[in-house]
């Protein structure tokens, strides 16, 4: 193989990466979100969009696709039959290696070493790696898990906002943000909800830290009850006997600042992030 092709694909977006045997970046490239729930046709449309951008900004042509390794992070494939069905998708490059999203942003975070990460971002997941034990948590799709994720964020906030609107809570200048968007009609956000991705939710975040930094009742409920899942998602990590533990995802940094003290100081920062994870991905064939 001449290159190695990263593909870090998300519950939000997915980026792509590709380098020479050196390491060093020939091109990247950007797509929509890729989460296994979206359908196999459209994820595999949305990784080869990603890993066609890549390619093209690295100036190789279709001559060069099989001399490309590629290891690719998809949200959603721990899901029973996701994995082998995946790996099942036609791609012209010389070798694929799948796994899931939490097992790059692991590797990546500290770059091929023993650890874990606790992903928060659109979901939430954490990935353990202990000598060959792999041990995941969580991770099992919205709404079933995902705890302290920004879809479970933006539910909560729509559910308080609803409940605003009846009149059961006092209405919030978050809750009035929310059912705004809505133009304060019930019947308008009910509908909104029944076609409502977890990407749709996730939107709601960053709203929902910025009114719960602003002392708002109800974003500060539902920020603390995120955190309280995040530390015991932490809390796990470290009873599995992981020896580090580092945060990634697009959630991370603002949930951070929340946690108790004695819960922040046992963590590590990341080395490196998912695409690192799946360049390694690429060149081990493993996690």
């Amino acid at each position: 193989m001449r290159y190695f092709l990263g593909i870090d694909a998300g519950g939000t977006h997915s980026r792509a990466r590709l380098t020479d045997l050196d390491g060093a970046v020939l091109g990247e490239g950007r797509a929509g979100p890729a989460n296994a729930r979206i359908g196999l046709e459209s994820l595999h449309a949305v990784l080869t969009s990603v890993s066609q951008s890549a390619v093209a900004a690295a100036g190789l042509g279709e001559s060069d696709l099989p001399l490309i390794q590629a290891g690719m992070g998809i949200a959603g494939v721990s899901r029973p039959g996701m994995l082998r069905a995946a790996s099942e998708l036609a791609f012209p490059f010389g070798a694929v290696h799948l796994e899931t999203d939490a097992a790059i942003a692991n590797l990546g975070a500290h770059l091929g070493e023993d650890g874990a990460t606790l992903v928060l971002g659109t979901g939430s997941v954490a990935h353990i790696k202990i000598g060959g034990t792999r041990i995941t948590i969580g991770g099992y799709g919205f709404p079933i898990s995902d705890e302290g994720s920004g879809a479970a964020l933006g539910l909560s906030a729509m559910r308080h906002a609803l409940r605003a609107l009846d009149g059961r809570t006092k209405p919030t200048p978050l809750s009035a943000a929310v059912t705004a968007q809505f133009d304060h009609d019930t019947g308008r956000a009910i509908e909104w909800m029944d076609q409502a991705t977890p990407r749709d939710y996730a939107e709601f975040a960053p709203m929902i830290m910025d009114y719960a930094e602003k002392n708002d009742e109800i974003a500060r409920s539902i920020v603390e009850d995120a955190v309280r899942h995040v530390e015991r998602f932490i809390e796990t990590i470290f009873e599995q006997g992981a020896p580090r533990c580092a945060l990634a995802g697009g959630l991370s940094r603002r949930l951070r600042p929340w946690l108790r003290e004695r819960t922040a100081a046992k963590l590590s920062e990341a080395k490196g992030d998912g695409l690192d994870g799946a360049l390694i991905l690429a060149r081990q064939g493993k996690p």
